[in-house]
């Protein structure tokens, strides 16, 4: 078998093509929770706290700052100049645990609503079985006078 064929049949493998679904769903998933978490709930905690919330100005430069440069975190970081920027870390930080944990709350309500589906499909009765059609009797009835 030859390395194209073996990379056709990898590459048209279900397995593959699920992951690749999986892959671009999950960028375009990615959007709306960032969206959801800088468009929706982090303008509430700000309006909850009396302000926006933005730690990325809180750091201790660890270097010299050139002439000329403004003292905020943007500038200080065009210019080049090291910092230990423990602020930003802790925005990413909070943003992070508020997307974890809007993803696990969508995850347990797919979770309810499959559940409550599959118990839906259970508690569905069964269908009464088809009735016997009379051949099939007679050809259990000339088979049981056979065993005798």
């Amino acid at each position: 078998m030859s390395i194209i064929s073996e990379f056709k049949e990898f590459a048209v493998r279900g397995n593959v093509m699920d992951l690749a679904v999986g892959v671009i769903i999950g960028g375009a998933f990615g959007k709306i929770v960032d969206s959801m978490v800088g468009d929706i709930i982090m303008p509430v905690i700000a309006f909850i706290t009396g302000g926006g919330i933005d730690f990325s100005n809180l750091f201790i430069v660890l270097g010299h700052i050139p002439e000329g440069v403004n003292r905020t975190y943007d500038a200080l970081k065009k210019a080049g100049v090291p910092m230990f920027a423990y602020g930003n870390f802790f925005t990413i930080l909070l943003n992070f645990i508020i997307l974890a944990f809007v993803i696990f709350q969508l995850v347990k309500l797919m979770n309810k609503i499959r559940l409550s589906a599959e118990n839906e499909a259970a508690a569905a009765p069964e269908p009464a079985p088809a009735p016997i059609s009379e051949e099939v009797m007679l050809l259990r009835e000339i088979r049981d006078n056979l065993k005798k």
